[in-house]
């Protein structure tokens, strides 16, 4: 029998989580055996497996307790995969022998799945000497370009890795170009960016003074720190990044601060974490715990998610031991301090249930109330954990009991950990979770407001075609269920509509329970102001936030979802979707008319004698330009056989209409394992990548795309959702427009794909 609350759920299971032979064939015959493979491995380690096995499956059940991804589709499948969702590498040494073995690192790393984060505060400044080799750096924004490609190599070998997080100092004297970096959009676009801003920065901001960029000692440039500040905030609006993550605050409340220094955080922000750091996640699902929704007297069992929280903790626990790791110094990390990262999901469709509006005062207090008891059963559940099997081994009891976070601790649960000590060094986080909420019923996501009450999915059949059906919000599912046909009561909110600040109160509110860090999107209106836009990042510094991400809708970012104006298909061909759009797909290729118009660009590649000369011819359709055919041309016989077969491809390609611009993507993605090479001031990482950059400026000149590593201008997949206005760009797992900011990561609402896995 099916437990599944919605269409969407079982088609999530079946994809990310359902465990299948190598063919496809499914082991997992349902949802229930998922359970039971997960419960089964993380009981392995027990004195009494068959004992724990039960109760784990309990808590699983329904439900209930939702492991990260990683967990659910790796555990017990005897396959040498990481169920650790993301790492913080090493320290990345100022040399060039160091740089690359920490680019190696971070590739096997990602072939596991791992998603990355780095601090690049470490690597010289551009223009710094390099003794002995009478040259200047090049600084580490230089070196990013090259993790950049990496990336993009892992992800073309296969299906899509991790994402990577890439943090420097606010002091660094690169930091101005690190704040603008992505204004190209072409530029570092496998990474997250955020700016670790520090207390005496932001002192200096609220004080007008001046700030030093210093490195080695030496002080590069001085300017008013406010100004560097504004610099920030204004590429956050216009570019939705870099984020901030307040790093002094981290340090000051970390509770291993006395032997590890944070400095770079997982890619979606919510585990600040130390060189070879990991985080492992899973979530509370809090409206599973609710009882009598929309009634006077709703609440929330605390007994039962004590109960909950005690089992969870154990079990991630037993994870630690029961993972696998890509690096050996992981490996040590993970078991020397046994950080996990309890959080919870659902939390505003838990409110709605007990009749609380997202974003209030009462909500807030209501909401810490919950962390608190969340906080308290975690740490009692791991100081039980150490008197049963030890307390994890860089545990030193003063030291420990004296950090920032404990400080706040209750009085009770800090004597047993003083007595007793603790099996875990941080217990508690908010990740996003935007694919097992979807799972478990689509539940609104982590701590966000529900993000939409409902929408129209599009979900691509097996034939290629694609059926609609409805997304419905788990709390507004269960409203229906009970209210029929009534309209939602005034305090029912989503993301669009909540007022920024409302979203830092509870941000704030829930932080003060979380010893690592959150993971959450402050929706901003369009037509928000700059001077409202930058209240917003001073209110969560003001309110003990331990990092900022916002996300506002603009013509850079994505903005409302249109339908492009009709435009009609040519009298000769017949169109097969989409005949409002100014993009055609065609049933047939088109044929080819006696004269075209294009251009040809030279390609000179470093090393190599004779240049490549690329003609991009294009046709007209309906008054616009769209590219044709391709011909690829050299003297250089050793390219002969490649260039014939890629001219006949991508013309194949062109010809048949649609969206072409994968084409551009896919050649720019491909890693030449001899090296790649600097062509006008960018890292080229193969010939073909250059191909392909041709092409793709070609593309931007004919208006048929909207700029480096943009898509269409007309979006010939652009739905309407229900209660929700933002666009994305399209999913690279399945091809859908329906990908929103959320959580601070990209997710589809079409297939669950989210950028941090």
């Amino acid at each position: 029998m099916s437990r599944f609350h919605a269409p969407i759920a079982e088609q999530i299971w079946d994809m990310k989580y359902r465990l299948k032979e190598a063919d496809g064939t499914p082991i997992d015959t349902s949802v229930e055996d998922t359970w039971r493979r997960i419960a089964r491995a993380l009981a392995v380690v027990e004195a009494e497996p068959a004992l724990w096995e039960e109760r784990f499956y309990a808590a699983l059940e329904g439900f209930k307790f939702l492991p990260a991804g990683r967990i659910t589709a790796g555990a017990g499948t005897g396959r040498a995969v990481t169920l650790f969702n993301c790492f913080v590498m090493g320290t990345i040494p100022d040399t060039m022998a160091g740089i690359f073995e920490a680019l190696k690192e971070a590739a096997l790393t990602m072939q596991q799945g791992g998603g990355i984060g780095y601090d690049f505060s470490t690597i010289r400044p551009r223009g710094a000497e390099v003794k002995g080799v009478a040259a200047d750096a090049s600084g580490p924004l230089s070196f990013m370009d090259v993790w950049d490609a990496m990336c993009r190599t892992i992800m073309s070998a296969g299906s899509r890795r991790g994402a990577m997080m890439a943090t420097m100092r606010c002091d660094h004297p690169d930091i101005e170009a690190f704040i603008e970096a992505k204004k190209d959009a072409a530029r570092l676009r496998m990474f997250n960016l955020s700016v670790l801003i520090t207390d005496p920065f932001m002192a200096a901001v609220k004080a007008d003074g001046p700030w030093a960029l210093v490195f080695g000692g030496r002080v590069y440039k001085t300017l008013p720190a406010r100004d560097l500040w504004n610099r920030i905030m204004r590429n956050t609006y216009d570019f939705a990044e870099p984020g901030v993550i307040f790093i002094d605050r981290i340090n000051a409340a970390n509770n291993l601060g006395y032997v590890e220094q944070i400095a770079a955080t997982n890619p979606c922000g919510e585990q600040p974490l130390p060189p070879y750091g990991a985080c492992l996640l899973g979530s509370i699902n809090l409206p599973t715990l609710v009882s009598g929704a929309f009634q006077t007297g709703a609440k929330l069992d605390v007994a039962a998610l004590d109960d909950l929280v005690r089992m969870a903790v154990r079990m991630m626990d037993n994870t630690v031991d029961a993972s696998r790791f890509p690096l050996p110094q992981q490996e040590a990390e993970a078991r020397a301090k046994r950080r996990i990262g309890l959080g919870v999901t659902g939390l505003a469709d838990a409110l709605l249930m007990v009749g609380l509006r997202y974003g209030s005062v009462e909500a807030a207090a209501q909401t810490e109330a919950w962390m608190h008891a969340i906080a308290r059963a975690a740490y009692l559940a791991s100081v039980d954990l150490a008197r049963e099997k030890g307390a994890f081994p860089l545990f030193d009891a003063d030291a420990y009991l004296a950090s920032g976070t404990m400080a706040g601790m209750d009085a009770d649960v800090r004597a047993l950990i003083a007595k007793h000590g603790i099996r875990n060094a941080l217990l508690t986080s908010v990740a996003p979770t935007g694919t097992i909420s979807l799972y478990a019923g689509n539940v609104s996501s982590g701590i966000e407001p529900v993000f939409a009450y409902a929408y129209t999915r599009k979900v691509l059949q097996k034939d290629g075609s694609r059926t609609q059906e409805e997304v419905v919000d788990y709390a507004v599912r269960l409203w229906r269920e009970t209210h029929g046909d009534a309209p939602l009561p005034d305090y029912f909110v989503n993301a669009q509509t909540l007022p920024p600040l409302d979203h830092v109160r509870m941000q704030a509110a829930a932080q003060k329970w979380i010893d690592s860090s959150i993971s959450k999107t402050i929706n901003c209106p369009e037509d928000i102001s700059f001077d409202a836009f930058q209240e917003v990042y001073m209110a969560a510094w003001d309110q003990g936030c331990k990092g900022c991400t916002t996300y506002r809708p603009n013509a850079v970012t994505g903005s409302v979802l249109t339908v492009s104006e009709a435009a009609p298909a040519p009298a000769a061909q017949t169109p097969v979707a989409d005949q409002d759009a100014e993009v055609v797909y065609l049933a047939e290729p088109l044929s080819r008319p006696a004269a075209l118009e294009g251009n040809t660009y030279k390609v000179k590649w470093p090393g190599s004698e004779h240049a490549l000369y690329i003609t991009v011819n294009d046709i007209i359709i309906s008054g616009h330009r769209r590219p044709f055919e391709v011909f690829i041309n050299s003297k250089n016989m050793e390219h002969f056989a490649w260039t014939v077969a890629l001219t006949r491809m991508i013309s194949a390609v062109f010809r048949r209409g649609g969206d072409i611009s994968f084409v551009v993507e896919e050649l720019k993605a491909v890693f030449d394992p001899r090296g790649g090479a600097w062509m006008e001031g960018r890292y080229v990482p193969s010939i073909l990548a250059a191909i392909g950059g041709v092409i793709e400026r070609h593309l931007i000149a004919i208006g048929f795309i909207e700029g480096e590593g943009l898509g269409l201008k007309s979006d010939p997949h652009a739905e309407q959702m229900v209660g929700a206005t933002p666009k994305g760009a399209a999913c690279p797992s399945c091809g859908s427009f329906a990908v929103q900011m959320k959580e601070g990561c990209m997710t589809c609402n079409d297939c669950g794909h989210s950028k941090c896995g």
